[in-house]
């Protein structure tokens, strides 16, 4: 994709705070000195057996964008692909649980688009509100800051293991929990402290979005493996194999910009690089801050710091 959008004509807009040259979650176009818009859109093939739960987990992990980047969602617009033939009933309950996740956000829906597809497909594109200059973009971490990280790592590994048959009950109950947890409260708890940067971690897993930060703010993130948590069952899944195909396209594009240590279990590489839905915040903020976030926000964690810039982006010791 970083190939094919290098050769997209692009023009000069001054309203145009964010576009797609930092590779950032979201866009932001500015409407006025203290109003912009934060515009994203997401949409995925099914990932749990439950027709409800999986709209909302896309609803979730559609707003997260908008969280990232510090805003506030106002508006969503639903994407759907169903089978023409498809059980008009599943298409009910998708719709369902995504309007009920927007309306735990506080994001009106105000309408969507559909299309005949034999595979399922669903998503929002995602309208928001922020201040110009409070935009916390991927581009602003700053050598000596603190990396803190918001939910566990696995969610991957965790539904490839159920679509294997290979996924105890408790654990993709807890892997669901996390991915309809919606990222307002990280949000609103990080814009209370001298935040930096951020990026939500999705579909790049840990490591690619990790990647993304370092490139756009010109550092190198130092990620220590040991102080990484994980969704119950997300090792053991990891360790039988039960790797996703985004795992390893992830590896190929962000492994050349990673250093890892040679002891470095396989099983924590591969999580490390392991696509996420709906996962937490990655967030580089002041040191004097970081504590503070941890107790303020449960579930918070610190996972590392950004450096001076090395010769790799990310170095995970």
């Amino acid at each position: 994709m970083d190939k094919v959008l290098a050769g997209i004509p692009r023009w000069p807009d001054e309203n145009v705070l964010i576009g797609f040259e930092t590779a950032d979650d979201a866009g932001v176009y500015k409407l006025t000195a203290e109003l912009a818009l934060v515009q994203t859109v997401d949409f995925f093939t099914p990932i749990v057996d439950d027709a409800y739960t999986f709209g909302a987990i896309a609803a979730a992990n559609a707003l997260s964008d908008v969280y990232a980047m510090g805003g506030r969602p106002l508006s969503a617009l639903s994407i759907v692909a169903f089978p023409a033939k498809g059980d008009a009933d599943e298409l009910v309950a998708i719709l369902k649980g995504g309007a009920e996740k927007m309306r735990e956000a506080g994001c009106a829906i105000l309408g969507g688009h559909s299309v005949a597809d034999e595979e399922i497909k669903f998503g929002y594109a995602v309208t928001g509100a922020i201040h110009p200059q409070r935009i916390m973009a991927n581009a602003g971490a700053r050598a000596g800051d603190a990396l803190l990280f918001t939910k566990r790592l696995g969610t991957g590994v965790i539904a490839t293991a159920l679509k294997r048959g290979m996924a105890a009950a408790e654990h993709v109950e807890a892997a669901i929990g996390s991915m309809l947890e919606l990222n307002r409260k990280a949000c609103e708890e990080m814009l209370r402290f001298e935040t930096h940067g951020c990026t939500d971690v999705t579909g790049f897993g840990l490591l690619g979005h990790a990647r993304e930060m370092a490139l756009a703010s010109g550092v190198t993130l130092e990620i220590e493996a040991a102080r990484l948590r994980f969704l119950p069952g997300a090792l053991d899944y990891a360790r039988a194999g039960a790797t996703p195909a985004g795992l390893r396209n992830n590896r190929e594009f962000a492994g050349c910009a990673v250093r890892l240590p040679a002891e470095l279990p396989r099983e924590m590489e591969d999580l490390l690089y392991d696509p996420q839905t709906s996962g937490g915040l990655l967030i580089s903020m002041a040191e004097s801050g970081a504590a503070e976030f941890e107790r303020a926000l449960e579930g918070a964690y610190r996972i590392g710091r950004a450096v001076a810039r090395e010769e790799k982006a990310i170095r995970v010791i």
